[in-house]
């Protein structure tokens, strides 16, 4: 006689734990037949979901007035087998060079840097094809956006010409509605050719995202704003602003995973900056530099990032230099080099690690090439794969969940 067995399952224990009490209670009633039917099935399931564990989507956003590119690009990417495919793409969508995507995996946004005539998008995102449908899109309120970011309410864009910050807020399909929040920045610092004016390079979250910080590149500052999600025109409002160096130039920056400190890259002197934050009051702790030991001329920092436990922290640097560094953090926040390395191509613009932490992915804008290097997670150091992905002018990369 059959016996239907109903057994409770803790839904907080672990996977493992969970198949091991449905083996027992299930097999407990079966035949020996049925038993090896049944662990061949479980098996197969399990060895299915590992698979599918190691495929993520890996997207690229590219310019496009430089070579021939269909603007963003969807790759099925292996982090166990490095092994990649493209997926999907867009078509017709102008100098997509920074993207974001939603917390639900199911809408991308990007900016159309495009001069006085730029634009921030919103695309619908079906992760299991990789297509991208438009949604509807936005003046950016400035020209030439260069980051984007998101929460569940809100896209918030950089713009780097128009010197300017802007909030949009979502429809309910994702979709983006007018600007409700334009902030101009005025001001300009010690390089006249690259600091007449406001520079916006970067808006970001901290990790609380009760405040957004703004680097401003032109100006030599960095901005802290409240972050009030729902405060419509007020949805910034100034708390502080910091002075970085004369002439450094901020772009981007990075919290460590523990969201003490903090780190900023500066473009044109090829910096970075240390400051601790905590209770939430920044304070300089040291600056580094990211000159090449070979190249004294021409260094344009660009990117930076933390391996997922903030033990590392990476930093790209263009110009003649064309290097990532490695950087061991410090329980104190203090950081030093560990490894400078070349990217193996030109203008490494934008990296990114994948999500199993053991690959760093360097994306070139002039030599049209993203190059894998191998990440040691133990020394955080970087050694060659040969593995690339040739695609047009790629400057930002993104992974996703592929389903």
């Amino acid at each position: 006689m059959s016996k239907i067995i109903i057994f409770p399952v803790n839904s907080t224990a672990n996977t493992p734990d969970k198949f091991h009490i449905m083996f027992k209670y299930f097999t407990f009633a079966m035949t020996k037949l049925q038993r090896m039917k049944f662990a061949r099935l479980l098996l197969l399931l399990l060895s299915m979901n590992a698979i599918a564990q190691d495929n993520y989507n890996l997207v690229i956003g590219t310019y496009t007035n430089a070579c021939e590119s269909k603007g963003i690009y969807v790759y099925d990417f292996n982090v166990n087998t490095l092994s990649f495919k493209e997926k999907n793409s867009t078509v017709g969508v102008i100098n997509p060079s920074y993207l974001t995507v939603n917390k639900s995996n199911n809408v991308v946004y990007s900016v159309n840097e495009d001069g006085a005539k730029s634009d921030v998008s919103a695309f619908k995102y079906t992760p299991s094809t990789g297509k991208l449908q438009p949604l509807n899109k936005k003046d950016s309120e400035g020209a030439d956006p260069c980051y984007i970011i998101n929460d569940e309410k809100n896209v918030i864009v950089a713009n780097y010409s128009g010197g300017s910050i802007a909030v949009f807020g979502k429809k309910s399909d994702g979709g983006l509605t007018d600007a409700k929040q334009v902030i101009k920045h005025t001001g300009s610092s010690s390089n006249k050719e690259r600091q007449e004016k406001a520079h916006v390079h970067m808006v970001y979250f901290s990790p609380d995202k009760k405040y957004v910080f703004s680097n401003d590149l032109g100006e030599d500052k960095i901005y802290i704003y409240n972050y009030n999600a729902d405060g419509g025109s007020n949805t910034l409002t100034l708390k502080q602003t910091i002075d970085v160096k004369s002439g450094s130039g901020p772009r981007h920056l990075a919290f460590n995973p523990n969201g003490i400190f903090f780190y900023v890259i500066n473009e044109l002197s090829a910096t970075i900056d240390a400051y601790s934050y905590s209770y939430e009051k920044p304070v300089f702790l040291q600056s580094v530099s990211l000159y090449a030991k070979d190249c004294t001329d021409s260094n344009s920092a660009a990117d930076i990032r933390f391996s997922k436990d903030g033990k590392y922290l990476y930093a790209t640097n263009r110009g003649d230099a064309n290097t990532i560094t490695v950087f061991k953090v410090h329980s104190n926040g203090m950081i030093n080099q560990v490894q400078q390395i070349t990217t193996l191509g030109e203008g490494p613009r934008n990296f990114t690690i994948d999500p199993s932490d053991n690959y760093v992915l360097v994306a070139h804008q002039y030599s049209h090439n993203i190059i894998i290097f191998k990440r040691d997670k133990t020394t955080g150091m970087l050694t060659e794969t040969g593995k690339k992905i040739d695609v047009c002018s790629p400057v930002c990369l993104m992974f996703t969940a592929n389903k």
